[in-house]
């Protein structure tokens, strides 16, 4: 359900098919991250979402309120063996009345971050929620700085509460990335949101991947 932008690798995760438990493949690095060469398919390809595959793992390895952390078993192909449709989609559908904890927000960004002392009282750091509609926006968050980067944030409400969050899935990012800042309409998706991992005192909310309802064929098993 996620296969996004990490350092110098990749945050993927996915739930185990009619359980609803989720599973956060880790490395043993130091940043935890798998790299692209780790997740190949025998056929050299890499994982894309919502693939359906079989992960060799080792053991559990939770990191604070990222629970759903399992050690990979490294030298080992990923496998697989068909794909999502949005029928199977809807059964695994995730709808929490807040995503964690309100009420902090980062620069430009809204309900985006939780502070590291109260992140490390949550339970998990992963949901699958649906929205009916979302807007993307292009833009250079800070100005001020002549190396700024630009990003790619999403915007939508989700149990009444509006979220406002940076955009790591990797598809998304590059597409949107070569288009002129401003904001683009997208109608009903499934968001894969994930807590990042400490950064300067707060767990990051980041919309890990975006599964758009035009863009995948429903019901439909591959």
């Amino acid at each position: 359900m996620a296969n996004s932008r990490k350092k110098k690798g990749r945050c993927v995760a996915g739930m185990i098919a009619g359980s609803g438990k989720w599973i956060r493949p880790v490395s043993a690095r130091p940043g935890h991250e798998i790299s692209v060469e780790e997740q190949r398919y025998a056929d050299r390809s890499v994982p894309r979402v919502p693939d359906i595959m079989t992960v060799p793992l080792l053991r559990p390895q939770p990191i604070s309120y990222q629970s759903e952390n399992w050690l990979l078993a490294p030298g080992y192909r990923w496998h697989r063996t068909g794909t999502a449709g949005w029928s199977q989609l809807l059964t695994m559908e995730q709808r929490p009345d807040t995503l964690w904890i309100n009420g902090c927000s980062s620069f430009k960004r809204y309900n985006d971050r939780v502070p590291i002392a109260l992140a490390a009282t949550l339970p998990d750091s992963l949901k699958l929620i649906r929205v009916n509609r979302m807007t993307l926006k292009v833009h250079t968050p800070d100005t001020s700085h002549r190396d700024a980067k630009r990003a790619v944030d999403a915007r939508f409400v989700h149990g009444g509460h509006t979220y406002i969050m940076r955009v790591t899935d990797p598809k998304y990012e590059q597409a949107y990335l070569t288009k002129p800042e401003r904001r683009y309409e997208l109608g009903e998706a499934f968001l894969t949101v994930s807590l990042s991992e400490e950064y300067l005192g707060h767990a990051y909310k980041l919309v890990a991947s975006i599964i758009e309802r035009a863009n995948i064929t429903a019901g439909s098993k591959q």
